[in-house]
């Protein structure tokens, strides 16, 4: 399988990059240093990536390396199973290295996990084609897949320096909270103000960033496509370089009008929460 001979170096920069350059990370991604606790499965897990240099020079290094490209270049290394215009990296960002952006670091140690979504238990291999399902608005790798299976060692080797059990409080993003019901014409203006210079004025993507909504978007199933969950992936790092810089409100504006426009619909959806719990911002 051939993986582009620039791969290292490009690897190399991104997790220089994707440590140093993102916004601080939320407050309690340090390891507590305290006599009275016991057990340090409870505490929370530093951040902590490993380096580059900790590939190994064989054959499981080259699998890491090829997670990574699937990552970061899905539009290349996911086909046939990509069903939109979206990488991993564009809500995962800096190759799942920015501890804002539902950072891949430590999560293998989560998995298996029960999953309230699809009632049942769940493997790290059968969260990541969840992604790509609903996210990528594509369909799941087949078990025994190369790709898929690059993917988790990707995963596995950011996640080798967070102990398992140990509770990793950057999990996902930083959640935030709306004073108010989302106003739909101040998030078109926000949009318009903060938005289309990258994802352009119908929503349809540019060069420099992914359609987020139409045909070549994330679908209905996905959870950027709630709400509240936009609203903080658009608070702690939209525009890009730029996170922190809408307040809170106008996050869930922009963010409802985002997830008011057209996009996929996710046929499965049906099987979705069969105990209840659905979360009421879910679309559908």
């Amino acid at each position: 399988m051939h993986v582009r001979t620039v791969r290292s170096a490009v690897m190399i920069g991104v997790l220089t990059v994707g440590v140093g350059c993102v916004p601080p990370p939320r407050a309690a991604t340090t390891l507590e240093q305290s006599n009275n606790v016991r057990d340090e499965a409870t505490v929370d897990a530093l951040f902590a990536p490993p380096s580059s240099e900790s590939i190994p020079g064989d054959l499981r290094g080259e699998q890491i390396r090829l997670g990574y490209e699937i990552v970061v270049h899905t539009q290349e290394y996911g086909k046939p199973y990509v069903g939109n215009a979206l990488n991993c990296a564009n809500c995962h960002l800096d190759a799942g290295l920015n501890p804002n952006a539902a950072s891949y670091v430590g999560i293998s140690g989560l998995y298996p996990e029960y999953r309230a979504r699809a009632d049942r238990r769940m493997s790290l291999a059968d969260r990541v084609n969840e992604c790509f399902e609903r996210s990528m608005n594509g369909k799941a790798l087949p078990p025994d897949s190369s790709k898929l299976q690059a993917v988790v060692a990707y995963i596995d080797w950011l996640s080798q320096n967070v102990p398992r059990g140990s509770k990793i409080s950057w999990r996902g993003i930083p959640r935030i909270t709306s004073t108010r019901p989302p106003d739909l014409v101040n998030g078109k203006n926000v949009f318009a103000k903060k938005c289309v210079f990258c994802h352009g004025s119908d929503g349809q993507g540019t060069m420099a960033a992914p359609p987020v909504w139409g045909p070549k978007s994330y679908n209905i199933a996905a959870g950027m496509a709630r709400v509240s969950v936009a609203a903080s992936f658009i608070k702690a790092n939209m525009p890009r370089g730029w996170g922190w810089s809408v307040t809170d409100d106008e996050a869930f504006d922009v963010a409802a009008y985002i997830n008011s426009q057209p996009r996929p619909d996710f046929p499965d959806k049906v099987h979705d929460w069969p105990k209840g719990g659905k979360p009421a911002d879910t679309p559908y």
